[in-house]
């Protein structure tokens, strides 16, 4: 350690002061220089540069974060991104925040689609009612809230504690696929992993930042000790001396993004002894020293003490973007989901259909079998046929009234409510056939856009930035500590002469005013004109022999750094094998159903020759029951197809992360939970008939309910305590 430091009454202080101030700067430039050389390195301002990362195809390169003002996704009631002030409440910084308490009510939307005790449900309505009630967007939602508290943090120079990356999937039913991979409740990801599972355990290597937020400390004692004598020599003859000592001693730390530290030090004692040996009783005596570290190698530079910022302002815009993520899967998963329930209902009906025909062919057998003209076991197929349709047509029912719960779990947040619980949904929509753009778009194109708006894609970029970010850091990690400082400080004393006070040249007590009273304003002004000074400079130097946990980190964030290049390179070539493989479904899946059209229509009029042959004595029952069978596959086909269809274009959609845009949904307002205009999806028309087919458990309540209508309840006597939403709490 290389220390300069003066003393009062000696001429090294002009050293610091006066004249030999320039040969002491460039000795401190000479000692770091040589410090490198010894180390075997360079400050990380000096190194050669490494190998940029390659740019992202499609997308331009982006301005550095201004992460004073940052705009992002944010409920207008609360950011919590921002301190709680000390005006007008002063100790509102020291109390506990309030976050609102989360609603388990449904929309009030939900209610107004209730009619005749049936949910008459559009596309658009399902998708607005997931806006503001599925609880998986909702979970992800206050993902932002806690995004915003690590920004908070790191501008105080703490590490940030991350950000949840990945998707919630626990609303049941549909086969949502995002780019993607989902979570477990809350939307956190697998401790350790990133994106795509690669590794970041590096994250917040490298030097820690200064404590950019000042703290005061202090202590005030008193003391009072009464201390038994061995030897009497020295106390005056006294078996015992008593001490009373006062102390008042404060602290102030504060850290600067540069990589400075300041340590500012005010101590004040007070003590009162009976002891001959002190001169003042009361004795005052106060200390001030104020010191000013500067990192010159390791942990210096702005941008390394302000890393985590940039950092927090990246995973802040990775929460955005996970939310967009979340609004595409979810609505996504909610297409599915609907589209699943009008397959159910029309897979009802063709059921019902089916048994229809297989009753009505079993009846007419009946009558054949009674006058003769039928032999019995043309009977007996029949009756088997129509049984095995009833059976078909239970099982249909559970299916129906499954993907109602489904649907209703997707759309509302309590089931508990009895007229939503016992409604049965009704889908007022269907898909056309008509031709979209994206079908007739070129790959390249596709891609393009796939490539420019994919959320995965953009976590993916300011993954990698938060990597290089890591990696420098690592770097400068690498590099010997080397830190200049300065100090001043001083010392001053007063009191009153004691009583007890003796002259030890003399042997006899102190005659009065013999030390006069020095007041305390007397002795705080000693600290500052440099009656008793103390004030020096130096440099600490500290050079790890091999270095090898700094090697290894900074060799691991470099290898986590090319995981990270390897899976942006491999996103691109799974959204365009993903955008491929869409567009060849789409197109693959209109023909299927115009396939399936003219199937149904074949078998269709094959039944209806051999129902007219039948009547006619030129056919069997036989010929009749395999041609309902061939109409039944035809229809289970053609709804199969279509729903492939429907869903197969909305995974297109949500691939090229246009979903939000076709439908018009705002981001911002989904965000904040206030969306309150279903969204108008396009390629579709109103159902030409509403099933009215009510599965008979759903039969059972609402006559129940008819029986026996609810009654108004009383006003309770006593107040029921509810959870109540509470007030936005003070910023």
């Amino acid at each position: 350690m290389l220390v300069f430091r003066s003393h009062p009454g000696k001429n090294s202080t002009t050293f610091f002061a006066k004249k030999n101030s320039a040969t002491f700067f460039s000795k401190l430039k000479s000692a770091a220089a040589i410090c490198c050389l010894l180390a075997g390195t360079a400050p990380s301002y000096a190194q050669a540069p490494q190998q940029a990362a390659p740019a992202a195809p499609g997308l331009p390169p982006e301005p550095a974060p201004n992460y004073t003002q940052p705009l992002f996704l944010h409920d207008t009631s609360r950011d919590f991104s921002k301190p709680r002030g000390y005006f007008p409440n002063l100790i509102a910084p020291y109390e506990p925040t309030t976050v609102q308490q989360p609603s388990f009510l449904n929309s009030e939307h939900l209610d107004s689609l209730i009619k005749d005790g049936k949910i008459y449900l559009s596309l658009g309505d399902a998708v607005l009612l997931a806006l503001q009630n599925n609880y998986d967007i909702a979970i992800q939602r206050l993902n932002l809230d806690i995004s915003d508290t690590d920004l908070l943090r790191t501008k105080a120079g703490q590490t940030p504690l991350g950000t949840p990356t990945s998707l919630v999937t626990n609303t049941q039913g549909g086969g949502g696929s995002a780019v993607t991979s989902g979570g477990g409740p809350g939307g956190t990801s697998v401790a350790g992993t990133g994106v795509g599972g690669i590794a970041v355990s590096t994250s917040g290597a490298g030097p820690a930042p200064e404590n950019l937020d000042p703290y005061l400390q202090g202590t005030i004692q008193l003391q009072r000790q009464k201390t038994p004598q061995l030897n009497t020599l020295f106390s005056g003859g006294k078996p015992f001396l008593t001490t009373n000592t006062d102390e008042y001693n404060f602290t102030y730390n504060q850290g600067f993004r540069s990589g400075t530290a300041l340590v500012v030090g005010f101590q004040n004692n007070r003590v009162t002894s009976d002891s001959p040996l002190n001169t003042f009783s009361p004795a005052l005596t106060t200390t001030f020293n104020a010191q000013l570290t500067q990192h010159l190698l390791q942990g210096f530079g702005w941008s390394l003490n302000t890393r985590f910022i940039v950092q927090a302002t990246n995973n802040r815009r990775i929460a955005d973007s996970v939310f967009r993520s979340q609004l595409l899967y979810t609505i996504n998963q909610v297409e599915d989901i609907y589209w699943g329930l009008v397959g159910a209902y029309e897979d009802l009906q063709s059921k019902q259909r089916a048994l229809d025909q297989s009753t009505a062919l079993e009846k007419d057998d009946e009558k054949q079998l009674q006058i003769g003209s039928m032999a019995p076991l043309d009977v007996v197929n029949a009756r088997s046929q129509m049984s095995g349709d009833q059976q078909a047509l239970i099982s249909s029912e559970s299916n129906l009234e499954y993907q109602q719960l489904l649907m209703k779990q997707a759309i509302a947040r309590n089931l508990d409510d009895p007229r939503i619980a016992s409604a049965p949904v009704i889908p007022t929509d269907r898909v056309t056939l008509a031709e979209t753009p994206e079908e007739h778009m070129s790959v390249e194109d596709l891609v393009r856009q796939a490539e420019a708006n994919s959320p995965a894609v953009e976590q993916a970029v300011l993954n990698m930035r938060n990597d290089e970010i890591t990696l420098k850091a690592a770097k400068n990690g690498l590099l010997p500590t080397l830190d200049a400082y300065a100090f001043y400080g001083a010392q001053g004393l007063g009191g009153a002469q004691s009583a007890n006070c003796l002259d030890f040249f003399t042997g006899a007590v102190c005659t009065p005013n013999q030390y006069p009273t020095v007041s305390y304003g007397t002795t705080f002004q000693d600290l500052f004109n440099s009656t008793g000074p103390n004030k020096g400079a130096g440099v600490n130097l500290n050079i790890p022999i091999r270095n090898r946990p700094a090697q290894a980190l900074e060799a691991r964030s470099q290898i986590e750094y090319r995981q990270a290049q390897m899976r942006l390179q491999q996103l691109y070539v799974q959204i365009r094998m993903q955008i491929i493989n869409d567009q060849y479904a789409l197109t693959n899946d209109r023909a299927a159903v115009n396939a399936a059209i003219a199937n149904q229509e074949y078998n269709h009029q094959s039944l209806d020759a051999e129902n007219k042959k039948l009547h006619l004595g030129a056919s069997t029952t036989a010929n009749v029951l395999v041609q309902q069978k061939g109409l039944a596959a035809a229809d289970a086909q053609l709804i199969s197809a279509r729903a492939r269809y429907a869903t197969d274009r909305a995974a297109l959609e949500e691939a090229l992360a246009s979903t939000l845009d076709l439908y018009g949904i705002s981001i911002v307002d989904a965000a904040s939970g206030q969306v309150s205009t279903a969204p108008v999806v396009p390629g579709l028309e109103p159902a030409k008939t509403l099933p009215d087919v009510t599965p008979p458990s759903q039969q059972q309540q609402l006559q129940q309910q008819e029986q026996n209508p609810p009654q108004p309840q009383a006003a309770p006597t006593q107040p029921q305590t509810q959870p109540q939403p509470q007030s936005n709490p003070q910023r």
